[in-house]
């Protein structure tokens, strides 16, 4: 059965399954968001603004109806995922990953003299405190 020993090749490389996973955490953390923003965040703004559902506005010209409502809701969805995204796992994750990233080690520029131990350039063929001559 050749076709199906290619099949479970390439069902079991490493970018199907990474793939597979990302899709499956992706979607549950869109739930998560959507909650977050239409059971919290939107309640919160209507309890501000007395009207946490703007689909029912329009505005009239020529007997035709424009339902800028639905856009509304829409952009004020779209902004509070956003700075929702951004302040609760951005942000987070930034200062995580900056704690965690190693610093950079500092370059060398000087070494010590062999001989008076003072602190010289690294460069330098002479110490300039006692003039041994220093080796690279």
């Amino acid at each position: 059965m050749e076709i199906f020993d290619g099949f479970k090749k390439f069902i079991l490389r490493g970018n199907v399954v990474d793939l597979a996973v990302g899709v499956v955490i992706g979607s549950a953390f869109a739930t998560l968001v959507n909650a977050l923003v239409k059971d919290l965040l939107t309640p919160f703004i209507g309890a501000i603004a007395k009207t946490p559902d703007f689909s029912k506005l329009f505005f009239t010209i020529n007997g035709s109806r424009f339902m800028y409502g639905e856009l509304l809701n829409a952009i004020i969805s779209f902004l509070l995922i956003a700075t929702t995204v951004y302040f609760f796992v951005i942000l987070p994750i930034e200062k995580l990953f900056s704690r965690i990233k190693r610093k950079d080690p500092v370059a060398v520029t000087t070494k010590k003299c062999k001989e008076c131990l003072s602190d010289i350039p690294v460069e330098a063929k002479r110490c300039a405190f006692c003039g041994q001559p220093v080796k690279k």
